[in-house]
């Protein structure tokens, strides 16, 4: 009986290993922006950073880890948290089913919604004007 309990345990312990080992090969992290939890400044791989001579496409986890600072707040490297790759949309994973739609828009596209709509409530108010 505690032989079939082993073999059980065992077996959910594989299949957790092999789930964990998937997860890690299939996600590449090199890509991936971390935001700075004091300023709010994100380090994007794709922009670098040319106040400190980090040229473009260097990952995070590539940076001096004792030398590097924030280039706004001068924290270091234990401030910043992954926040995910450019395309990842915003907000927590556990939301992001709910609501109309919006919440599988990345940042740049919640952006051109926000500001886009501004702008033509703007212009229909000053559309008015020509009524008269």
């Amino acid at each position: 009986m505690t032989n079939e309990g082993n073999s059980v345990q065992s077996s959910e312990d594989a299949v957790a290993e092999s789930s964990t080992a998937l997860n890690s090969s299939s996600v590449d992290k090199s890509q991936n922006r971390f935001e700075c939890r004091g300023c709010g400044y994100i380090y994007d791989p794709q922009e670098g950073v040319k106040k400190f001579d980090i040229p473009v496409g260097t990952p995070f986890l590539d940076l001096d880890q004792e030398k590097f600072r924030c280039p706004v707040c001068r924290f270091g490297t234990e401030a910043f948290r992954d926040i995910g790759p450019r395309s990842q949309p915003s907000g927590f994973k556990e939301n992001m089913n709910y609501g109309l739609g919006v919440n599988n828009l990345t940042p740049g596209q919640k952006n051109v919604l926000i500001f886009g709509g501004l702008a033509f409530a703007l212009a229909c108010f000053l559309s008015l004007y020509s009524l008269n």
